[in-house]
């Protein structure tokens, strides 16, 4: 078979989400990542520069495949660096097992040629095999290098019921416009500690793609006296991103009926029955002076209420292993998901690889 290998274009999007919708996630949990209503009203999230591949069946004009580009400012070594991502790799069934990766990457490379990043960063699931092995553990000969630089661990916290918020010497306060500028200050000093943390402008926020949907009063903000100690947001995208369920298998399928019995006496929502939704939000934006699980802790408490009072069904944070935010999180009720976090560059770039530093990496799972 024969294949294109081009940028998609505003005419794409039905085909893109037809893709997308049919396209099943490997697990004991079938999920479908969808884009609806337009699939580029995302795109801006993941980054300043966004562009979207497209894998093109010549003989039927079929989209095969698509994946993005991205290019964002990120912290890297605590100096704001351009740094691509690479992801929403998608492949339609019929066209899988066609090597349709390694024949892109000769487009992806000219792309690359426009210098706007030296390296990327990647997220691949434990549960996807095919995929680390392509790409990770047996690549061809001209692909790029992946190092693995953090093992993430994305939580989905169970809600119920608002709960008692723990006695604190911090003072909680919402977000607002007259307090942007101080938030921002406060994520690019102290985010600028957590390497790849995204180095957001104050225009970000303000009806920008780089944060759709994100409403600057769902900041909370911890404050010690008159000084900003913590940050965290709840960020709901559902109005142009939705994981909506298709299946349970194993043993999450015959013990679902009891899952929902028990969530219903403990307040939780039930688990979605096939083709419906997941009822979720992020908490993002997760930036604590000298990263103290202690305001952290207070933070977390906060946005769990308030997404809990929305009626929303999960609250969905990613943090890598050896962050110590981490524990405060696992403490809540939690289904939990595994993957890593790669550092991706040709050769010409090895440089970049190696003088990265020790600190923690941070990914912001709401931007992939």
């Amino acid at each position: 078979m024969d294949f294109d290998f081009e940028l998609a274009t505003p005419q794409d999007d039905a085909a893109i989400r037809r893709l997308l919708a049919n396209g099943r996630m490997p697990g004991s949990l079938t999920i479908t990542f969808e884009r609806e209503p337009n699939y580029f009203l995302g795109c801006g999230t993941m980054g300043h520069v966004c562009q979207v591949i497209l894998a093109r069946h010549q003989a039927s004009d079929e989209i095969a495949a698509i994946a993005c580009r991205a290019v964002q400012p990120r912290f890297v070594n605590g100096q704001v660096e351009k740094i691509g991502y690479i992801g929403q790799v998608r492949i339609a069934e019929k066209y899988q097992g066609l090597w349709l990766i390694p024949r892109a990457l000769p487009f992806f490379h000219t792309l690359h040629a426009d210098g706007q990043t030296p390296a990327y960063l990647g997220v691949i699931s434990d549960e996807n095999a095919v995929a680390r092995g392509v790409m990770v553990e047996h690549p061809r000969r001209r692909f790029p290098t992946a190092h693995e630089v953090a093992h993430i661990h994305t939580l989905g916290i169970i809600l119920q019921r608002p709960r008692p918020l723990p006695a604190s010497p911090y003072q909680v306060k919402r977000g607002s416009m007259e307090t942007l500028g101080n938030i921002v200050a406060f994520l690019q000093q102290h985010g600028a500690a957590k390497q790849f943390f995204p180095a957001y402008e104050e225009s970000d926020f303000v009806d920008g793609p780089s944060t759709r949907g994100f409403d600057v009063r769902d900041f909370i903000v911890a404050y010690q006296g008159n000084d900003i100690v913590g940050v965290t947001g709840l960020w709901d995208q559902s109005g142009y991103k939705q994981s909506v369920v298709q299946a349970y298998h194993g043993t999450l399928r015959w013990a679902r009926p009891l899952y929902n019995l028990g969530a219903r006496l403990l307040g939780a929502q039930p688990l979605p029955a096939p083709g419906q939704h997941i009822n979720s939000a992020y908490a993002s934006f997760i930036c604590t002076a000298h990263n103290d699980p202690a305001v952290f802790r207070v933070l977390l408490a906060h946005i769990y209420n308030l997404a809990a009072e929305r009626g929303y069904a999960h609250l969905m944070l990613g943090l890598a292993e050896q962050d110590p935010l981490l524990p405060v999180a696992k403490k809540y009720t939690h289904i939990a998901y595994h993957s890593r976090l790669y550092v991706v560059y040709w050769q010409d770039a090895a440089d970049f690889y190696k003088r990265l530093d020790k600190r923690i990496p941070y990914i912001e799972i709401a931007a992939l």
